[in-house]
Parts: structure tokens; sequence; C-alpha cells
């Protein structure tokens, strides 16, 4: 595949789709001013919109090429702002040749759960309570969705320096792709979880198409919704501890259920697709 050299070389088919996205994103409450979706072009070169609210972007003009090696803009001289935390997106495609498109979100109904998981850089401890899959649709989530503290990054690099949160270079970006996990899915080139947690911040979203992340991230947001209402009426019940009564899918059920109701992204796409041609909020000039 060539690595296209500018916008004119992209098939405005899928221009159209990733504008889609990203007004089907905020309709969905998966971001508000924050937040992005990138498409990888070729192996080399991956597609974001600049630095602007997902559900105002329109035009080619919104829309930025950058390299995959470095996160940085195919053409600086004439790119717009970007987003400081596009190395998400260039470090998770350098590390999984298989993924095609990347969301970072905001979610306020997941980032409950990058606070009281537990962390593969921090203890372990009982009352953790990780997000899992618990409705059908988000079988893909799995037993445990890891979390990613951008701590131990911070450390790597220097101890006094600056800690934002942001994922604002390539060794923060790395330090979260590896998060991912390799594993099963590495002879095609996709990571082990397709989700993964940032503390404090929100979540990374992968898959093998635009249409195919943004469902996986609505479908994320919508299970931490019913795992914390579960949680809540555990809570209620008196049951000891937060999630001691509720009926997560073991390992195989979620296996399973991923590998079958995802597929169905093609289901609600249209659906969705009707609801933000129809909201005067979002416009596409192509």
């Amino acid at each position: 595949m060539a690595s296209p050299l500018s916008l004119d070389d992209v098939d405005n088919a899928l221009l159209r789709t990733y504008v889609l996205g990203c007004h089907i994103m905020n309709h969905h409450h998966v971001v508000d001013a924050y937040g992005h979706l990138s498409v990888r072009l070729s192996p080399s070169v991956f597609l974001m919109c600049r630095y602007m609210a997902p559900a105002l972007v329109a035009r080619r003009d919104d829309l930025v090429l950058y390299y995959v090696d470095t996160g940085e803009a195919v053409h600086p001289e004439t790119a717009p702002r970007g987003f400081s935390e596009r190395y998400i997106h260039s470090e998770v495609y350098k590390a999984y040749p298989g993924v095609q498109a990347v969301i970072h979100s905001h979610s306020l109904d997941v980032v409950p759960f990058s606070l009281v998981s537990s962390s593969s850089y921090s203890s372990s401890s009982s009352t953790a309570t990780p997000l899992r899959a618990c409705i059908h649709i988000a079988g893909f989530l799995g037993t445990a969705v890891p979390v990613w503290d951008a701590t131990a990054a911070y450390y790597d690099a220097h101890p006094d320096v600056d800690r934002s949160m942001l994922v604002n270079n390539t060794a923060m970006g790395a330090s979260l792709a590896q998060a991912l996990g390799r594993g099963k899915s590495e002879a095609e080139g996709l990571p082990l979880n397709s989700v993964a947690l940032m503390r404090g911040h929100g979540y990374v979203c992968t898959g093998e198409s635009i249409e195919m992340v943004v469902a996986k991230a609505i479908y994320t947001a919508q299970n931490a919704r019913v795992q914390m209402d579960a949680m809540r009426l555990s809570a209620a019940s008196g049951v000891s501890g937060l999630s001691g009564d509720i009926l997560f899918f073991d390992e195989r059920e979620a296996g399973d259920t991923g590998r079958t109701t995802i597929q169905g992204a093609a289901k609600p796409w249209p659906l969705w697709m009707a609801e933000v041609t129809a909201d005067p909020l979002y416009r596409i000039e192509l």
C-alpha cells in the first residue's frame, strides 16, 4: 500500500467515513470538545483531524496526515495545529500493524474504573474492581481491562518531568501502547486487549476499521454504565464487596461474545449515520 503524500491521494469515501466517525463519537458522548479519532492510511501514514472538537470536523482543511514512525505531520510547513496527544495514535500503530483505527476518549462513565482498578504499575488490591465485560455487546473487553498509569512513564523519563498526564511524546505513547499487551493476537498484528484505561484520564480503543473502533468505544462506555449500576445494586443489597454478587462474563463467555457480537458493528452504523446527518450541528463539506 503506497503512502499518501497529500489528502488528494485519499479516497473521499474514507474521508467521509472518518468525519462521520468523529460526529458519531460526539453524538454518543464518547468525546466532547476533547478526544480524537485516527485512521491508518498505510503502514507509514495515518490521518487525524486538526486541534478542534470532533463534532465540528467537516472539511479537508480540518484533516492532517501524520507519520506513524514519528507522530509528526507529513507536511509540517502547511499543517494546522494538531493534537499534542497524537503520539497515542502513532505509537499504537507502530506497535500493532493490524490496528487500523484508534480512539482516545475521556468518557466520564469509564474514568472511575481507571481510579479504583489495579494497574500493572501499582500494587494489586483485593478491593480493586476492573472494568470487564458484563453485557454481550462488549465481550471484547474481556475479564479485566488493563489500566495504564502515567506515573511509571514519568519516572522512566525523569523524576522531575512535567506531570500533565498528557501522552505528548513518543516515549509516553510507546508506554501506553505496551499496556494494551501482546499475546495470542500478535500474529495478526493486534494487541491482546483492544482497550486500555488511562489513570485519571480516559481510555484508548483500537479497531480494524473506523466503524469497528467507534462501535467498541461506544460499547465500552455503555458497559461501564451497566457495570457501575450493577455495583451500586450489589452494594445496596448488603453483599460484602462492591462486586460480590455481579455475574460478570467468564473468560469463555467474553471471548465468544467478543468474536461475534462486535462484528455486528455494520448493523448500528447506518442508524448512527442517520442520527448525525439529521442533526444540524454536524456538517460534512467534502
